[in-house]
């Protein structure tokens, strides 16, 4: 478990330091999508990897290890929506972005960690298409409590579905990196 654990940090590390350059590029320009909206961005990537995955080549010269980091800074933007709202503004400066953001992928590291302790590591044995599907299982989901207003009857919420998302990722990308 502590080899998962440092390479989560790994792919942390890689995942925070193309959001902070983009953060740069962009400013906080996201902070204007709806959760709706970062739930949708995912989709198109999770489901480029899948077309990828069932092609087994790609016009575009970026491969699929973008694509889950893509999937992983859009899960944690589209927390903190949820957390703060939409705004129209830049509401948040570099540091307290940084700090939510932070702050979101170590509770998903945290849920990791619970999770593969009882799990006992099975995703080391899963096929990287089962974390494209069960990401895309994940957007079904979101979409469906999106729809019903954020209520459930029994399941967990739109917050719960993306942890889920960003640690499917992260593992895809530990079998990339590793």
């Amino acid at each position: 478990m502590e080899k998962t654990s440092q390479q989560y940090d790994h792919v942390i590390s890689i995942c925070q330091d193309i959001f902070t350059k983009k953060m740069k590029d962009y400013g906080i320009s996201w902070r204007i999508l709806r959760p709706s909206s970062m739930t949708d961005q995912i989709y198109i990537k999770a489901q480029r990897i899948r077309s990828i995955e069932q092609k087994g080549i790609s016009k575009i010269d970026e491969g699929i290890r973008s694509e889950y980091i893509g999937i992983i800074n859009y899960c944690i933007m589209a927390i903190i929506q949820l957390e703060k709202g939409t705004s129209e503004m830049d509401d948040l400066t570099e540091e307290e972005t940084m700090n939510l953001y932070s702050g979101n992928f170590q509770e998903a590291k945290e849920l990791m960690m619970a999770k593969n302790h009882d799990y006992d590591e099975a995703w080391r044995n899963m096929r990287m298409s089962s974390f494209t599907d069960l990401i895309l299982m994940k957007l079904k989901r979101t979409k469906q409590i999106e729809d019903n207003l954020g209520k459930t009857l029994i399941s967990e919420g739109i917050e719960a579905n993306y942890l889920d998302m960003i640690n499917y990722a992260v593992f895809a990308l530990i079998k990339i990196e590793f």
